[in-house]
């Protein structure tokens, strides 16, 4: 954790970034886990839940694109703060719901507050190559996963605690204010965040950001590897519906002391343990080069699929609390080492299109992935153990499918350079290829 630290103390910039997310990540996570007991609350429906899920993941997909090109024609800075404060004023409104008929009015806030995410996220993602050095990189990134885990271990269980003793409207506006914190914090950052210079926009077509759009397209088609690295997340979103059973599993199988929300507080928190532990522990054991990182990305999905498989026959929380915290170990493993390898080689000038893109398919991917859960929950009548263990093992695909092109690319190294012996000029190519 030196390194982690040491960033903290000696970068302004990053250190203000990190408490902005700290803190707003935290609201977050209290306010997940009243929206998903409020629902399950109120219907009674698991797809309910699937429901609220496909709200936070589509709009990213939906708007994503656009984003992108906003991201990269901008100053991200001044995105950012903006995004913060239109989201600490939309989620006030989840205080207005308080009956089964008024459970739209919290659909359309989340799906509103969503959208600004899909501006804000691949902003702040294209940022940290601007505030950081190289070697810097993979301790911000690093630093950034294990906040997000800590704060979705410390929101989710005492944000199910606080909603199940003081009530919803409590984390509802813990969320709300943790938006104009983050806004404040970003607000004394002191980068150059000048957008890289682009040719001005001029007419009607070049206004609607296509011309941007299919530029950035022929970028990743013309970077084989940067769009290989760009689905990783996405493998991950294929069996997202794991996360709706996590609530699923809180309510009917795992519930503690009667109450949805803290069985729901134990198991997500259990997810934020294991997800801030991955890169930090597989930093320190492999490194951070891009070898290693591409190395670790096929077994991670393995450990995933093989912990959820093991939750579906978890008969006590604290046994199933360990599946998600291990499984999580995994997942976090693909996001981080993803996040980075793409800062590492995508230019500035096409990198809030490249994560939004990114960000637009993870979310499109687990939002059909939670919808068909909720469906075999609820329309099937499907057990939440027999799920698991079907999603637990959909996680082989991308996990097979990430070796095969790992290997290739390993093949290619060898057959375009084979008489290289300066190890600058490997490294050169393995930049390249990873």
């Amino acid at each position: 954790m030196s390194s982690q630290t040491a960033i903290l103390r000696s970068n302004r910039n990053f250190r203000l970034l990190f408490f902005g997310q700290t803190v707003s990540q935290l609201g977050d996570w209290f306010n997940s886990v009243a929206v998903f007991a409020l629902l399950l609350d109120l219907t009674g429906s698991a797809t309910a839940v699937a429901w609220m899920m496909i709200v936070q993941f589509l709009p990213m997909a939906v708007v994503g694109p656009i984003a992108g090109v906003i991201v990269d024609r901008v100053d991200r800075r001044r995105l950012m703060i903006a995004t913060d404060l239109l989201r600490g004023i939309l989620v006030l409104g989840l205080l207005l719901v308080r009956t089964r008929e008024q459970v739209w009015i919290a659909y359309v806030v989340m799906t509103l507050t969503v959208t600004g995410s899909a501006f804000f996220e691949p902003a702040r993602t294209a940022t940290i190559p601007n505030v950081t050095s190289k070697d810097e990189l993979m301790p911000a990134n690093a630093l950034s996963s294990a906040t997000w885990a800590a704060m979705l271990a410390v929101g989710a269980s005492v944000g199910g605690l606080v909603t199940a003793v003081a009530g919803r409207q409590i984390a509802f506006v813990i969320n709300g204010a943790s938006f104009f914190v983050s806004a404040w914090f970003i607000s004394r950052t002191t980068y150059d965040s000048t957008p890289a210079p682009k040719p001005p926009l001029k007419g009607w077509y070049a206004l609607t950001g296509i011309p941007d759009l299919l530029d950035g397209v022929g970028y990743v088609r013309r970077s084989a590897h940067v769009s290989a690295i760009m689905f990783v997340k996405a493998g991950w979103g294929l069996a997202g519906g794991v996360l709706l059973l996590l609530t699923v599993f809180g309510q009917r199988i795992f519930p503690v002391g009667g109450s949805t929300a803290a069985g729901i507080g134990v198991l997500y928190g259990a997810r934020g343990i294991g997800a801030g532990l991955g890169p930090i522990a597989l930093r320190w054991i492999l490194g951070q080069t891009p070898t290693t990182m591409r190395r670790a990305i096929g077994p991670a999905y393995f450990i995933v699929g093989a912990f959820y498989l093991a939750l579906a026959a978890a008969q006590t929380l604290p046994t199933a609390a360990l599946c998600v915290l291990l499984a999580h170990f995994g997942g976090s493993i693909l996001w981080v080492f993803s996040t980075v390898l793409l800062q590492m080689e995508v230019p500035d000038e096409y990198r809030g299109r490249v994560f939004a893109a990114e960000l637009a398919l993870v979310t499109l991917t687990s939002s059909v992935s939670s919808y068909a859960t909720g469906y075999a929950l609820d329309g099937l009548g499907a057990s939440p153990r027999a799920l698991a263990f079907w999603l637990g093992a959909a996680f082989a695909v991308p996990g097979v499918l990430w070796l095969v092109m790992n290997a290739r690319w390993k093949a290619a190294v060898h057959l375009e350079a084979p008489s290289q012996t300066h190890s600058g000029e490997e490294e050169m190519l393995e930049g390249r290829i990873g």
